[in-house]
């Protein structure tokens, strides 16, 4: 087993799945080592490694910028999107059953993007986000295409009250015939969070209902903030 396998399988996996249906959000500590973390933010310069720079307030999407990588990926960011994947494809086919979808995702990413191709998306998805002091991120969804896989992952790869400051990672839940939810997420470097793309059922007095989920980024107060993303649909 690769390192980065060896972590992920050192994680309770039923207590993420439960902090997931009990909060919307499951933590994972220190996913990544510094170095690991210091060398992805050194790589953002690298053009060759990315398909494309999006600067956010071109788009009203915020402010700050980030990039896609394209395929082949490095193999860090490819071996714990695989390896995340299988842990999140079982979570995935639960919620789906949750809210009568009755659909079932493979076990493997690879067979999994096999799917994405007949929905004609095949372009790469993990991004690093850039943010600097005044930027932010609107709250959004990130979906690509007809084809979405239920999860998603972000990792911080710069320290909190050190590398910067304010930038909360912030999901909103809008419950139906409700009042929305708003959870904020302390992240420090290396930590990954794991959320809804874009809905999650949630547990009723008698069966699941479907609660839709944003996420965002507050205002940075001071310094630099660096952000690995991994979602698991191709785009088209």
């Amino acid at each position: 087993m690769s390192e980065i396998e060896v972590r992920v399988s050192e994680f309770d996996w039923e207590e993420v799945r439960s902090e997931l249906s009990l909060s919307g959000f499951g933590l994972l500590k220190n996913i990544l080592s510094t170095d690991e973390c210091f060398d992805l933010i050194t790589n953002y310069e690298n053009e060759a490694l990315y398909r494309s720079k999006v600067i956010m307030s071109r788009h009203n999407f915020g402010r700050g910028e980030y990039q896609y990588f394209s395929y082949p990926l490095p193999n860090i960011i490819e071996e714990l999107r695989n390896t995340l994947f299988e842990r999140l494809s079982v979570i995935a086919s639960q919620w789906s059953n949750e809210l009568k979808k009755n659909r079932t995702y493979p076990l493997t990413l690879s067979a999994y993007l096999i799917e994405c191709l007949t929905f004609q998306q095949y372009k790469p998805t993990p991004l690093i986000l850039k943010y600097k002091k005044g930027d932010y991120n609107c709250l959004h969804q990130d979906i690509y295409g007809e084809e979405i896989f239920p999860l998603q992952v972000a990792i911080c790869l710069s320290e909190s009250g050190v590398d910067f400051t304010g930038g909360e990672f912030v999901l909103t839940h809008q419950r139906p015939r409700m009042q929305s939810t708003v959870a904020v997420i302390p992240m420090r470097r290396g930590d990954a969070v794991i959320f809804a793309v874009n809905e999650r059922p949630c547990a009723g007095k008698r069966a699941p209902y479907k609660v839709k989920v944003r996420h965002g980024v507050s205002k940075i107060q001071s310094g630099n903030r660096y952000v690995l993303g991994l979602i698991f649909h191709d785009a088209s």
